[in-house]
């Protein structure tokens, strides 16, 4: 469960990777993007210290692109090349958002997902002391199966930011779709997340294990 507050972001998350996008090997597009939200979806940090959020957006007509994020109440020591930048949350104070693919958090909470079969992290907020659920119909769904065992992932040892981008942990490798299209290729037998969303006709993948 994820316990969200009724907040303002200055700069906002979409006029964060507006200028940051443009800076990424992979894309493509306008050099201002002026990014639209397709959809969005979080997952569990189980130590609940780490914001992990999902943003799918497009910028005109082109591509769904998808765009793993984390938000951390400090700096994270080694990841200053994952850095989007700085914003000010107006109840939990300054945040600093990461590309997650370089988040050891996020790798972990993306494997457990992948290989338990889950789905997103359920969206709460608290208003006059009771919870309310907030409806998303964006909806994500892991491959595999409840009970399965996760290895404990550690550092995130290596990125090959590309599309798709590659992620490298100690005991387990990941790949994170950027540009989503209808047919990608999967190895094998490979643990995937797919998503579905209004306006999407089929499940698009977003990542897999291996």
């Amino acid at each position: 469960m994820a316990l969200l507050h009724r907040a303002d972001l200055t700069p906002s998350k979409l006029e964060l990777l507006n200028a940051w996008l443009p800076t990424r090997s992979w894309y493509t597009g306008p050099a201002e993007p002026d990014l639209a939200k397709v959809g969005a979806f979080r997952l569990d940090d189980p130590a609940g210290a780490v914001g992990v959020e999902t943003m799918l957006v497009r910028a005109g007509d082109g591509p769904v692109l998808q765009l793993p994020l984390t938000y951390r109440g400090a700096p994270l020591a080694g990841a200053e090349g994952w850095l989007i930048g700085t914003t000010e949350h107006s109840v939990l104070g300054p945040r600093w958002v990461y590309d997650a693919v370089g988040d050891p958090v996020y790798a972990a909470v993306l494997a457990a997902t992948i290989l338990t079969g889950a789905g997103q992290a359920a969206e709460e907020f608290e208003v006059d002391g009771v919870r309310q659920v907030r409806p998303n119909e964006l909806q994500v769904t892991g491959s595999g199966y409840a009970g399965a065992t996760v290895p404990v992932l550690g550092d995130v040892l290596r990125v090959v930011d590309t599309d798709p981008t590659r992620i490298a942990t100690d005991s387990l490798s990941l790949t994170v779709i950027r540009v989503l299209t209808d047919d990608p290729a999967v190895p094998g037998g490979a643990p995937t997340l797919t998503a579905t969303w209004p306006g999407s006709p089929t499940a698009r993948l977003l990542a897999y294990a291996g």
